[in-house]
């Protein structure tokens, strides 16, 4: 067969010692391996020291597919095998196809197929040609399909189009399969999808620790940490929980949520096309945690522009008020929830300006297809308190350097009680924000060779008062979430194919307390601890304790006082997968390497 043309090479000259310190060295090509050539003499060669070093280290080789791969046998009328069956599989949504050939059990295997809808057409000369349409696969699926032919006298004059049968499950692991249909007959509460993981069979809601920072669910009984996460294939586990203590949140064992513990910031529900739970037995590809693996597909264009448009609205104007504020006479806090949004996508097609024609410059139907989507979140959670704090007394008789410190705290309106003290009721609201914005790419250069990029901007903030210390002070998460993920798809035989994934995230987290005049409070001034030429702006004592020294900003809430702890999560995570088919065994390993490289900015003194 012909090879395929060169662009330009992942693999430069040095590239054993830039895998491992992941610095830049000048420009790089990218060369599509030739289907017969020295590049795949060495993929061949550099894939049998791959299994040699599985062999030698299970823990460090290991590999997982975001695919699904379809097997079948086709027989004729008397149920004896055919060998020598063209087997071409069409994808219906964008148009590509893969081919295979039956051997001499009268089976084939076509792995590596992206999910979604196809159509599975078989041709022998002396048969008529059969078509079962309608197969779907989904994420993880290993399935069988048997087919049927039909001596026929020429062909290609008729085709039998076949019943498609229900096809069989040739996977041991256990699992559940959520695909975005279901999804979008079900209402989510919050737009995420957790809800829908809890349908997976020995999945437990667990409630959270008291730093936030353990799993939301248990698998079979593993730690809350011990799942999995991925997203087209790469690690999702990429949690910032924005504190100045190392913990889970850092480690690279949770998933990148947003401050208020939704999906949205790794997958908003309409860009996602499906998702897996697979709860036992799975492969061992999955190897590098215990617990659940969580598989999420997002979703592409397809040869036909689709869009859609939604928005959901709630307002204090149709709630009643809250029945402890009605009983301490306090109005109304608001409460606004809007969530917003929208996708399109389709082919790529770059018109043509001036002469030459109403065609387009590039028609990308069947090669090039993008989806966009973003989704928005605007919310004010009305809430009620009733706290302690410093009676007037208490202010007007105290030492002179004690008075900042209690005028910190909101005026009482309620009554005196003993101590000092004194009762503070009022209602207020809460406020979180979201901007999940996403954008895919997916190309087709040949029926061999398939590339995607996927590029995933979501930042997130919640701002709540500190009910339980001072309704004066409020804490502030952000969290700002940026992901970058390449990959593609080469057949190089229909007995041999290979499959990479690149990721890049980074999450950067912030966490600090800020003081308004709530309830008349009066921020503390931040020069009583230390002299001023001592103290950068934007630092401010909060009345629990502690002062803050900070001189960052906040790119979501201007006018910040504060600033605790900053971190950031970075990770780059390298997915390969080769496969080979000899007969009826199917042969699949690879390498997934992965690198977190958390940097901790706590700001605090005590």
């Amino acid at each position: 067969m012909p090879s395929s043309p060169e662009v330009c090479p992942t693999v430069c000259p040095h590239d054993e010692l830039n895998l491992r310190r992941f610095r830049p060295h000048g420009p790089c090509r990218l060369i599509l391996p030739a289907l017969a050539g020295p590049f795949f003499r060495r993929l061949l060669v550099s894939s049998f020291f791959l299994l040699l070093l599985g062999l030698a280290s299970v823990s460090v080789v290991r590999a997982q597919s975001p695919t699904a791969t379809l097997t079948g046998t086709v027989t004729d009328e008397n149920d004896a095998v055919v060998p020598g069956v063209n087997i071409a599989v069409i994808s219906i949504a964008q148009g590509f196809q893969r081919s295979a050939v039956t051997n001499g059990d009268g089976a084939f295997v076509v792995p590596l197929l992206p999910p979604g809808n196809y159509t599975v057409k078989a041709e022998r000369e002396g048969f008529t040609t059969a078509e079962a349409r309608d197969v779907i696969l989904n994420v993880n699926d290993r399935v069988a399909l048997k087919m049927q032919l039909k001596v026929g006298t020429l062909t290609g004059q008729t085709v039998d189009v076949l019943d498609t049968q229900a096809l069989i499950d040739e996977s041991p692991a256990v699992g559940t399969t959520v695909d975005r249909q279901f999804v979008a007959n079900l209402p989510l509460n919050g737009r995420s999808f957790q809800s829908l993981i809890a349908l997976t069979p020995g999945v437990v809601i667990v409630p959270s620790s008291l730093n936030g920072s353990s799993g939301q669910f248990s698998v079979n009984g593993q730690r809350p940490n011990a799942n999995y996460f991925t997203v087209d294939g790469v690690s999702a586990n990429t949690s910032n929980g924005g504190g100045s203590v190392p913990g889970q949140a850092t480690s690279g064992t949770l998933p990148a949520l947003t401050t208020f513990g939704g999906t949205n910031s790794m997958v908003s529900v309409d860009a996602m096309q499906e998702f897996q739970v697979q709860t036992s037995t799975y492969s061992a590809e999955y190897g590098r945690s215990p617990g659940g693996q969580i598989s999420i597909i997002t979703r592409s264009g397809s040869n036909e522009f689709h869009g859609s448009l939604f928005e959901y609205l709630r307002n204090d104007k149709l709630d009643a008020n809250d029945w402890f504020a009605n009983r301490a006479g306090q109005a109304r806090p608001p409460e606004r929830q809007n969530s917003f949004g929208g996708t399109f996508g389709g082919p790529v097609l770059l018109p043509r300006f001036g002469e030459g024609g109403s065609q387009p410059w590039y028609d990308g139907r069947n090669k090039t297809f993008f989806f966009f989507s973003y989704e928005g979140l605007r919310l004010r959670n009305p809430k009620f308190a009733l706290t302690n704090v410093p009676s007037l007394g208490l202010r007007q008789t105290a030492a002179p350097g004690m008075r900042p410190i209690l005028q910190a705290f909101p005026l009482p309106n309620g009554r005196v009680l003993a101590n000092g003290f004194a009762e503070f009721s009022a209602g207020y609201s809460d406020a979180s924000a979201l901007n999940a914005t996403s954008i895919r790419l997916d190309h087709t250069l040949n029926s061999h060779f398939m590339v995607f990029g996927r590029y995933n901007f979501a930042p997130s903030s919640s701002a709540r008062r500190d009910g339980q210390s001072n309704l004066g002070t409020t804490n502030v998460t952000e969290l700002r979430q940026q992901v970058l993920t390449a990959g593609s798809t080469m057949i190089f035989t229909p007995a041999a194919s290979n499959e990479l994934r690149f990721n890049y995230s980074i999450n950067r987290g912030k966490f600090f307390q800020r003081q308004d005049g709530f309830g008349g409070t009066v921020p503390l001034p931040r020069e009583l601890l230390l002299p001023a030429e001592f103290v950068p702006p934007g630092s401010h004592w909060n009345a629990g304790g502690t002062f803050s020294l900070s001189g960052l900003s906040s790119p979501f809430l201007p006018q910040v006082m504060v600033n605790d702890a900053a971190a950031t999560q970075r990770q780059i995570n390298i997915v390969n997968t080769l496969s080979f088919t000899n007969g009826s065994h199917q042969w699949k390993f690879g390498v997934d390497y992965r690198r977190l490289a958390p940097i901790l900015s706590p700001r605090a003194y005590i």
